[in-house]
């Protein structure tokens, strides 16, 4: 079985420094508990790790209570701005490991929205990075994830819109939205921050999907880049699979088969991706 493994594929810049920021805390810690406040990354293989580790994850305000002098990691899709002033404000040692690019985001809506421009940011409103996004803006902010959304939403003409995006979103389904936006009445700013690595990603994996008899895409359960990868792989190959871990394959594949894709989200270690190509060539 012949397999092309996409060259863009797992630990991303930003979740390569937060991941390793939590093991260096791990090995400096002399004695102190380690936290992170929700999952350092959505990965379950990497979460587990960091538990048998002694590592605990922090998932709401009132459990900054109980760190006491531990020490605490902000996560890599960032955090709420008012429950990044309390850790500050109680006085908690904490690292942040928030993705630059994400806290460029936050930067740019916290100005745009202060100069009195009304906030779209293309991307999920459940995904704790665009929670994160929209606690920085203090006017009129509009979280947009389909184009049918965008289609229900009118604003007075001349209504300055500014308009980003999750770092992690489907670029064509970004472009879709903005479009709609741009081809009206508004005054539209648009800052594409889809992060480069997503959109090399998605790119590369679209190519592969187009080209072999089988795809295989490797995410957690709960990584939103490793699904879009799933969604735009499945519109080029009808045979895609989406799993965490090599015990998740179980492939049965028509004979025909003879090329295998294999691409991974940016919180998937570098271990898994090799354990599932090895599998691959070996097996079939």
């Amino acid at each position: 079985m012949d397999v092309i493994l996409a060259e863009h594929a797992g630990f991303c810049f930003g979740v390569t420094r937060a991941v390793d920021e939590v093991y260096k805390q791990i090995d400096k810690a002399s004695g102190k508990k380690i936290y992170t406040y929700g999952p350092i990354i959505h990965n379950e293989t990497v979460v587990s790790d960091l538990e048998k580790k002694g590592v605990r994850v922090v998932e709401s305000p009132e459990d900054l209570k109980t760190i006491g002098d531990g020490i605490l990691i902000i996560r890599s899709h960032g955090i709420r701005k008012e429950i990044h002033e309390k850790i500050k404000d109680m006085g908690i040692e904490y690292v942040d490991a928030t993705c630059p690019f994400v806290k460029r985001i936050h930067n740019i809506v916290e100005k745009e929205s202060a100069e009195g421009k009304t906030i779209i940011v293309v991307g999920s409103a459940t995904h704790p990075e665009v929670d994160g996004i929209v606690s920085y803006v203090s006017g009129p902010v509009y979280v947009i994830e389909t184009l049918e959304e965008a289609e229900k939403i009118q604003f007075p003409e001349g209504t300055e819109l500014y308009i980003v995006s999750q770092t992690t979103f489907n670029q064509n389904k970004f472009q879709e939205i903005v479009e709609k936006f741009s081809n009206s009445r508004y005054n539209v700013n648009v800052v594409n921050t889809i992060c480069s690595a997503t959109e090399e990603r998605q790119t590369e994996a679209e190519d592969i999907a187009a080209r072999v008899d089988a795809m295989i895409v490797i995410g957690g359960a709960h990584s939103s880049n490793s699904r879009k990868l799933y969604e735009i792989c499945s519109k080029k190959c009808a045979n895609t699979y989406f799993i965490q871990t090599l015990d998740d394959l179980h492939l049965e594949l028509p004979k025909a088969v003879k090329l295998v894709g294999i691409t991974a989200g940016a919180s998937t270690p570098k271990n898994i991706i090799e354990e599932v190509q090895n599998y691959v060539r070996t097996i079939f």
